[in-house]
């Protein structure tokens, strides 16, 4: 999906997250991303195979 320089890591990829926003609807709370996922606020992601990956925002009792 991705069309510009440098290419975006794919959604497979531990850093899918780094590709380039192409629609964002933060009033929604999602972005999609140019690999296809669909990136969520809360750190949830939705990838182009229909995977479900949980949320992984770092919290307070993390750090």
């Amino acid at each position: 999906m991705c069309q510009h320089t440098p290419i975006c890591p794919s959604a497979e990829a531990a850093d899918r997250e780094a590709a380039v926003v192409v629609a964002a609807h933060p009033e929604q709370g999602w972005s999609l991303l140019c690999n296809g996922v669909l990136l969520f606020e809360d750190t949830g992601e939705i990838l182009p195979n229909g995977k479900i990956v949980a949320p992984h925002r770092l919290t307070s009792a993390a750090v």
